[in-house]
Parts: C-alpha cells; structure tokens; sequence
C-alpha cells in the first residue's frame, strides 16, 4: 500500500530549527512543512515591507534555509512553507538565491500569489467585522495588511510542474499539507471525504512540537521524557484517507492517544463543522489507536463542501502600549508592592483623559486571576508592572515615566525598573466571496526549465 511521509519542520515563527534537520538528515519524511505564519505575525510582516519593499518574509527564513537547502543535495525534500508573509515573491527570489550559493541552481521554487487583497479592501467597507459586528470602514485609515486564508489547490498544481519548494503567504495551515498530499494521490478538490481528511493530519501537524509532548507537558501530572530534545511530528498517510503520527525513534517527547488528542481540540470550535478554505472537515468521528510506541493511528476523518467565502484577516494599527515595571523583595516586599500600586494609581488619574485602557498587576501575585485567596501573605518578591494603551508613543511613553520616579518617590528598595513602547497590530476578520480572489503561481529557478 503506497503512502506519503509528510513532516513538521515549524509550528511557529519562531520554532527551533534543529528538530527539522533530524528529519531531513534521516531522510524520513517525503515533505517538510514549515507553518511559521499567524494572524499578528502577517500583519507586522506587512509592516516591514512597507518600509523596505524587499523585506515582509518570515525574519528566520536565511536562517532556516541556510541550514536546509544544503542538506537537499543527499536529502531530496520537498519543503511546503508560509514564510513568505506578507512578501513570499521577495522570499522565493531569496530562497533561490541561497540555492544558488550552494551550488543548487536546478531546485525550483514556486511562488503563490493572491492571497493579499490590501489594494482592493475599501470595496469591502460594507463587510461586517466578525469580531465586534462593526463594519470595516470603522477602521478606514488604520487598516496595513489585509490577508485572505486561501487553500491548497495551487500548492498541489504548483507541486505537479515541478516545484521543489513552495512558498505560499496566507494560506490556512493545515492546507500546507493537504496541498501535498491532493497531488500525491491523484485527488480531486471535490474529493470532500479525503480532502477532510488530510485536513485532520495537516492540523496534527501544524503546530509541530505541541503534538509530539510539548505544550503538553505538565511535571508530576503530565511527565514527558527528554523535553529539551523534542521531535517533531510526521505523518505517513496512506491512500485509505487513515494515517499514523509518529516521531524519530531516537528524539524526546512521545506520541499518545493523549497528545494526539490534545492536538485535535486545539482551536476547534465546532469538531463537526471545522471549516477550511477548501473543505469544511469534520472531525467527530475520529478514533486514535496507540499501534506502538510512539506511533498513533487516526481514522475517521471527513469532510463536505466548503463554504462561498474565505476568511479575510486584516491588519490595523491600534495605538500604543507603554509599560513600565519595578521590583521589590525581602521582608515586607507585599505590603511595599501594594503601597506601590497606590502611588501610581492617585498618580495616573491626572493621565485619565490620555489613557484609553490601564492595567496595574502585581507578577507571579495577581497577574493573571486577580486578586484571590491563593496570594501569599508573604512572598519573598513582588514584580509590579503598569500597562496603559495610548493613541500616540509619547502619551504611551508615561507608563515607563511613572515607574522611574518611584525610586525615590515610592517605597524603599525598588529595582530592576525597566519600560517599554510597543505599536498595537490588531487583527479584524470578514468574509469575503471567493469570486474576489485571483491566486497564481510565478517560479523562482531556471527560467527554460519552469512554467
């Protein structure tokens, strides 16, 4: 029975890279997938190539594909990736050029296009924002990315002319395996049953180490062997639409019925109806089954039509967050810590017609429930930490003003102030009708030799 090895090479943008080089060197999977890209991540993308039209790929990419592209040469891999961002023509002309340095000029890299709709959004002005039911045009003149998650059908055209590597901007993760796995096998996009279920696999796959113990772990409850030397995962998917995920026999973490299942309740809301640009996918009548060590089998997968639309994110500029933070320790540091918190309190209130939205917490105390009854009477340590978001920088700038002065206007023994300025990227949603979406495929390579 013939079947695809398709792996994770990333689960983020900033994924450790070392994982990926163990598959590769082990010549154990047919495809590499590098899903580097999420909502924020594509937003500021956008932001750097507005500045430098060169730039908006993923900033690791040199480093990842310095260390890939030359293990090609004993290892044919093919690499399926999102690290284009908001610019994936300019990060393919960069991938062939590092090919090229390594004397790898004959790989063919296939650039997809379309998924960027930033010049044509004003015509959406009508559209509802999912997130709040405002219409976008609330957001005219903030508004800097605008991104439709598109499928995986050109990957697989892409793949059938040739392409050795493949790098997409916004396409919906787990299509970085179903794009594959649809040419592989000969499948049509009509094909709802499998295409639902190469759905299942590339979103087990997705976010690479969660699966295989990381993000999973929790000591004593939740023990998972040799953390610091984790696998990534890798999916054999067989013709029948069923598939096994395992991990390099000689790696840390484990593949169980238990991290597999974690994996496929992550951001799932509705398993029935699990909506893809090019399937919705249903997942409520997956089974797992523990063959061996490390190696889990899931059936049942499925799938129907997809929806008329795809998902749109955009991207917009949303003031400022200043912080500002101070520590205190030692005896009596809890009730300095509050008598702190006081201070800046009585202080921001002259800020208040500044200041949109304002936090004050007290890290490792009350930061992330608030006041409760699990606070120690008294910790060794308290980390007070002020966040204001502001229209502008300089507004945002008096959070860190604040902190400062307390050195010699608060309570004894503070240090370790620091402060900070970030610039809001916050993300809205619409859909949009697919009729409004033109992809493409453009080649970096030989120009004889690609189409």
């Amino acid at each position: 029975m013939r079947t695809v090895k398709i792996a994770s090479g990333a689960g983020f943008g900033g994924d450790r890279i070392e994982p990926a080089l163990d598959i590769i060197k082990q010549d154990a999977a047919d495809y590499i997938m590098f899903e580097c890209l999420a909502e924020r991540t594509i937003a500021l993308a956008q932001k750097k190539k507005l500045d430098n039209p060169e730039l908006g790929y993923n900033p690791l990419l040199d480093y990842r594909m310095k260390k890939v592209i030359p293990l090609l040469k004993k290892h044919p891999i093919k690499i399926i990736t999102n690290m284009g961002a908001a610019n994936p023509v300019a990060a393919a002309k960069r991938i062939y050029e590092l090919a090229c340095e390594s004397d790898m000029e004959d790989l063919k890299v296939a650039v997809i296009i379309g998924d960027n709709v930033i010049e044509s959004i004003k015509r959406f002005y009508d559209h509802e924002i999912m997130e709040n039911g405002e219409k976008l045009e609330s957001l005219d003149g903030k508004i800097i990315s605008a991104n439709a998650y598109i499928g995986g059908r050109s990957i697989s055209r892409a793949l059938a002319k040739g392409a050795d590597i493949v790098v997409t901007g916004r396409v919906a993760d787990p299509l970085l395996c179903s794009g594959p796995l649809m040419y592989e096998f000969g499948k049509s996009y009509e094909d709802y049953e499998f295409l639902g279920k190469t759905v299942v696999a590339g979103h087990l796959l997705e976010c690479g180490g969660q699966v295989t113990g990381g993000y999973f772990a929790d000591p004593g409850k939740k023990d998972v062997p040799d953390l610091w030397n984790l696998g990534f995962p890798i999916v054999e998917f067989e013709e029948s639409g069923d598939f096994t995920i395992s991990k390099l026999p000689d790696t840390g973490g484990m593949v169980t019925e238990a991290t597999v299942k974690e994996q496929l309740l992550y951001e799932i809301q509705d398993p029935a109806n699990y909506i893809t640009p090019d399937v919705i996918a249903d997942f409520s009548n997956l089974k797992t089954e523990q063959i061996k060590k490390d190696t889990v089998k899931v059936t049942g997968g499925s799938g129907k039509a997809a929806t008329k639309t795809y998902k749109v994110s955009v991207g917009y500029e949303d003031g400022y967050i200043g912080t500002g933070e101070i520590s205190y320790g030692g005896r009596n540091c809890l009730a300095r810590g509050n008598l702190c918190i006081r201070i800046i309190e009585e202080h921001m209130k002259e800020l208040a017609d500044r200041v949109l939205e304002q936090r004050l917490d007290m890290i490792g105390v009350n930061s992330l429930f608030g006041n409760t009854s699990a606070i120690p009477t008294e910790p060794a340590e308290v980390r007070i930490r002020l966040a204001i978001r502001t229209e502008n920088r300089e507004d945002a700038k008096e959070a860190g003003r604040e902190i400062e002065s307390l050195y010699t206007n608060g309570p004894a023994g503070g240090g370790g102030a620091r402060s900070g300025v970030s610039h809001i990227i916050a993300i809205a949603s619409i859909l949009m009708d697919k009729t409004c979406i033109q992809e493409d495929i453009l080649w970096e390579g030989k120009k004889d030799e690609v189409i």
